[in-house]
């Protein structure tokens, strides 16, 4: 089985403005350099054969390169207790409708719908149950923000879980193109 997701991949200037705003939240799981993405389906488990169909299919999607920039951090909760730390894009339409053309290319060849409504963001850290808290770090960086980047291409990603985290190999990229 092949554990999938596909994202974005934000430039260097923009991974290392990320890993500047880690810190200053005890016990939480920072993300590395090579885990931050911005997420535009997780695909989940599937076998050899749909796999590669996912990667075909992504093939055939046309989207146009787009401007886009990180504008600010938040939160995750579950039962009122934060989960996760993130940065989120500043609101951005071709986004969204790559993420809604990668969706309908999902369902094309089989898979469920995404029934959870598409939350644009990368996961800068996790935070258990013996986290810090969380309003200081939201406060110092509520303001974040990024210079704007060029997207040119997505990527389908390979996850495997282990005892450090989650490891994600790029398995293909798609280049976006008028």
């Amino acid at each position: 089985m092949n554990r999938l997701f596909v994202a974005l991949r934000p430039p260097a200037p923009v991974r290392d403005a990320l890993l500047d705003l880690m810190d200053g939240v005890e016990g939480a799981r920072w993300q590395d350099e090579d885990q931050l993405h911005l997420t535009l389906r997780f695909v989940g488990e599937v076998d050899a054969p749909l796999a590669n169909d996912l990667a075909a299919a992504l093939g055939g999607i046309n989207s146009p390169p787009f401007e886009t920039e990180l504008a600010g951090v938040g939160y995750f909760q579950r039962k009122g207790r934060p989960t996760a730390l993130w940065a989120r894009p500043a609101p951005c339409a071709p986004l969204d409708i790559l993420q809604r053309k990668v969706e309908r290319v999902c369902q094309q060849i089989g898979l469920e719908p995404e029934h959870r409504k598409f939350t644009p963001h990368v996961t800068l850290a996790r935070l258990g149950r013996h986290a810090g808290p969380i309003n200081g770090w939201l406060a110092e960086h509520g303001t974040f923000r990024t210079g704007s980047w060029q997207v040119g291409e997505f990527r389908l990603y390979e996850s495997t879980l282990n005892a450090g985290g989650s490891q994600y190999d790029p398995v293909a990229s798609y280049r976006l193109q008028a």
